[in-house]
């Protein structure tokens, strides 16, 4: 049986802005094997929740390089664990940029490509969202100065855990 945790959203963006320059060490740096944006998107998320779904295949999880699911670090695959998830993690729904608060996700994307960035939501001021990314590290950079052709925005709206 599974129980509400809550997102702690202030978790999320206090390990934004201490990691969005720089790498942690306990996770891999994915910049040169295909980019680090989800992976650091991901530990964001992590930061905000503490729980993994250990889920073989369709979880989202990080123990190491060698032993992580695709959702950890795929832009497709975060957005289908997020949208997807009815166990135990951090869930979340689609919605406009006027749903969504700090330390929610956008991904941005192309005709061409499909969905291929994921940053963290820092801030939203003025109407303005700020972002912070991995792969073109960035902290505090309006969204509205990345070139995109697409964007879907993913409001996290709670965190499961197994009841003990």
């Amino acid at each position: 049986m599974t129980r509400e945790t809550g997102y702690r959203r202030d978790d999320v963006l206090q390990y934004a802005k201490q990691w969005a320059m720089g790498r942690n060490p306990r996770y891999l740096d994915f910049e040169h094997y295909g980019g680090d944006c989800t992976n650091f998107a991901s530990q964001c998320i992590y930061a905000g929740s503490k729980v993994m779904n250990y889920t073989p295949v369709t979880g989202w999880y990080y123990n190491s390089s060698s032993d992580r699911t695709a959702s950890w670090t795929g832009v497709t695959y975060l957005y289908n664990f997020l949208v997807g998830n009815k166990s135990v993690g951090p869930y979340a729904v689609v919605t406009d940029e006027t749903g969504v608060q700090p330390g929610d996700i956008v991904q941005l994307g192309s005709k061409e490509k499909g969905f291929y960035h994921s940053p963290v939501i820092v801030a939203v001021r003025g109407g303005r969202i700020y972002v912070a990314a991995h792969s073109f590290d960035a902290y505090m950079r309006p969204l509205d100065t990345y070139i995109y052709e697409k964007a879907r925005f993913l409001h996290i709206q709670g965190v499961r855990d197994w009841q003990r």
